[in-house]
């Protein structure tokens, strides 16, 4: 082959980057997915924007700023586009101030779960009976447990929770559903010939588990992630709104446990509604998402999808 062809063919590309590229092209085609992705480039635009008001003016904290001239909850103005709220701060600076914690809890949260759903499932399904036995029956315990009632036992033993240990507790009460599907996978790939052969050249279960069977459940266990962000929200969002959480930030729960708290929830729908239309388009947004994902992973819902 002479060499102007093969500059012409170009070079070629990873494995992992023409896959990504697959699915990236298919996710293009997905109405649900765009518009999903549309909302969630909004929300943390929101969350970047959240850095913007205290710079601006003390008065547009989100915690301790207070406007001077205003001492009770008022509605929108110039000064506050989305009024304020009892103590006369800023309601628009809360809501950016939501998403940021909005993005910090349902990622870190979908990642811890993620994270020792995927070790776990693949220890489990790869490792033999006895070690998939103990692992699955911890799994079913935690499984059945109610993660809000036991934060909620959790906070009255211990008093109000820091941001970070709701974000822990409920990361580890999120990983079960995550490991049962992902030893499943393993359990089939465990049967492959590609498997078989890593452990004839003499590969490590260390190597052969995170080497050759990870890269195949990774784009399983982040469709599993973007559900896992939206429990989170929501599973914050209650803490704060029944009292329960960190009081040094706030939130969109938090937000709406103040307007339930002063007795404005029918008062003042512009400090009600903006929280509560926040949580449920970001958890909308990231359903959607995730739909789109489950249809760029799975072919046979292509195929249901041209058929219908």
């Amino acid at each position: 082959m002479s060499k102007q062809n093969e500059n012409s063919m170009g070079p070629e590309r990873h494995p992992w980057v023409s896959s990504f590229l697959e699915g990236w092209s298919i996710f293009r085609q997905n109405l649900l997915g765009k518009i999903g992705l549309t909302l969630l480039v909004m929300f943390a635009l929101m969350a970047l924007c959240s850095y913007i008001p205290p710079w601006i003016s003390p008065i547009y904290d989100p915690m301790t700023g207070v406007d001077p001239d205003i001492t009770s909850c008022s509605g929108p103005c110039l000064r506050h586009w989305l009024g304020t709220d009892f103590m006369g701060r800023d309601i628009l600076s809360q809501l950016l101030a939501g998403a940021r914690i909005a993005f910090m809890v349902g990622i870190s949260a979908a990642v811890m779960s993620i994270v020792l759903g995927v070790s776990i499932g693949m220890t489990a399904g790869y490792m033999g009976r006895f070690i998939d036995t103990l692992l699955m029956r911890l799994a079913d315990m935690i499984m059945v447990m109610p993660t809000l009632l036991v934060v909620l036992l959790l906070s009255a033993v211990f008093g109000q929770l820091n941001i970070w240990t709701i974000v822990l507790i409920i990361a580890l009460f999120r990983w079960p559903g995550v490991s049962r599907i992902i030893r499943g996978q393993t359990l089939s790939l465990k049967q492959r010939p590609f498997i078989e052969a890593a452990k004839v050249a003499g590969a490590s279960h260390f190597r052969i588990i995170f080497i050759h069977i990870m890269p195949n459940v990774l784009p399983l266990a982040f469709l599993f992630m973007t559900f896992r962000v939206t429990s989170a929200i929501i599973t914050e969002a209650a803490l704060a709104f029944l009292g329960f959480g960190d009081p040094g930030t706030v939130s969109w729960g938090m937000m709406l446990q103040w307007v339930w708290k002063t007795g404005h929830m029918f008062q003042a729908p512009y400090w009600l509604l903006p929280p509560g239309i926040c949580i449920s388009l970001i958890t909308l947004s990231f359903y959607m998402l995730g739909r789109a994902m489950d249809e760029v992973l799975d072919p046979r819902l292509r195929k249901e999808d041209q058929t219908d």
